[in-house]
């Protein structure tokens, strides 16, 4: 079966003052139909810049440089970056949606609920009237949220949680097959968080969208995804499926993730921190770009950059040292994955 989504190559760069910006460098990876794929790392890594190429949303100042996104669905494959005009407008919300973390800044503010719909559904030739308001008001119910009350609502009625879930239904609205969440819950207390975790679980069961995650909160991931892959330095260092990643994990990066995050069951660890800082993506260092914070780091390391290496089946991981790695820096904390191994 061919993947919904195959990104091969990829790089996107930013112009600056100072030079380059190398946001995302050679990226490949694949997103099976009905899969969810979660890409996890610490802020400014490229996660954010990887998904808005995906969908040519890019600002001005950015370039993509090589590389293809090939999109399969009911016999139809494009490469989404050579798209323009009319197809491209019709591949954002009618193929592949994107729902981003500022839900009050993506909505209109001066416009009811049901008027975005409206507006939403008549850009792109979708239904109007009563039938665009039954598959709406379907939409958000979907999401947990009564129909009556947000449907003639303005957005500044609505809470954080209740908008965010709007966004959501907002993006399915047009049937996509591929759905990309930017940290969806930023900013939301934990029990909203629960709230739309459960909601995107219950989505993806029912209407069988691909979904791509993005993510700094290795908890969420963990809870949703079924795939996920480390993002350091614009640059995939490793990718697993979800139980595997969280109860074997590789590569130092990971593994130093995994141990600064506090756990709610199990024994009581001290937290341990990532030393350094990430790099500065116009002045990469040489070789592995985590080679400066990694305590494995060897000559080897700073000379040439490893390319990911498959060491079991589904699991790549992109290091020298990955044989060692776990051994070395100490047990792995295993509570995040609640699900069945």
């Amino acid at each position: 079966m061919q993947p919904t989504l195959s990104v091969q190559n990829l790089s996107i760069e930013y112009q600056a003052r100072r030079g380059r910006v190398q946001a995302i460098r050679n990226v490949s990876f694949d997103v099976d139909k009905g899969e969810a794929l979660a890409l996890i790392g610490e802020s400014g890594s490229g996660k954010t810049t990887l998904g808005l190429g995906i969908v040519q949303l890019l600002p001005g100042t950015a370039k993509i440089t090589q590389g293809t996104a090939v999109y399969h669905r009911n016999g139809k494959t494009f490469d989404t970056l050579k798209l323009k005009g009319k197809a491209l407008r019709e591949f954002r919300w009618k193929e592949c949606a994107m729902v981003f973390q500022s839900a009050l800044n993506s909505l209109n503010p001066v416009l009811r609920i049901a008027d975005q719909f409206a507006d939403t559904s008549k850009a792109h030739g979708y239904v109007q009237g009563r039938a665009l308001e039954e598959r709406a008001r379907q939409l958000l119910a979907f999401v947990r949220l009564d129909p009556e009350r947000v449907w003639k609502a303005f957005p500044h009625e609505l809470s954080g949680g209740m908008r965010q879930r709007i966004l959501i239904a907002l993006g399915l609205l047009l049937e996509p097959q591929l759905l990309i969440l930017d940290e969806p819950t930023t900013a939301l207390d934990i029990l909203t968080q629960r709230n739309i975790m459960d909601v995107l679980k219950e989505l993806r069961q029912r209407l069988e969208f691909s979904l791509i995650f993005i993510s700094h909160d290795l908890s969420l991931a963990a809870e949703l995804a079924d795939r996920v892959a480390t993002v350091y330095a614009g640059k995939i260092v490793e990718t697993a499926d979800v139980v595997a990643l969280f109860k074997e994990p590789t590569h130092p990066y990971t593994i130093g993730l995994i141990n600064a995050v506090p756990t709610l069951r199990g024994a009581q660890e001290d937290l341990t921190s990532i030393p350094g800082s990430p790099p500065d993506l116009i002045e990469l260092p040489t070789g592995c770009k985590f080679h400066p914070r990694c305590p494995l780091a060897d000559a080897r390391c700073q000379a040439t950059e490893p390319e990911l290496e498959e060491i079991k089946f589904g699991h790549q991981v992109a290091c020298w040292n990955w044989q060692s790695a776990r051994e070395a820096l100490g047990k792995i904390k295993t509570g995040y994955v609640t699900r069945d191994a």
